[in-house]
């Protein structure tokens, strides 16, 4: 549950804590732009619950 809260509040924090550092780059890169949000948001839901399952 916390990890699907920081992957909506801060995706590249949950791809770092996945130890995905490359993943979480970009995914700084792309939560830096408003429209690069909600895809940066989605990409760390999907690498957090496939690590989950």
């Amino acid at each position: 549950m916390i990890m699907i809260l920081i992957c909506f509040l801060a995706p590249w924090l949950a791809m770092f804590l996945r130890g995905k550092v490359f993943q979480g780059i970009l995914c700084i890169i792309l939560h830096l732009t408003i429209i690069g949000w909600i895809p940066a948001t989605i990409w760390a839901l999907v690498v957090t619950r496939r690590e989950a399952a």
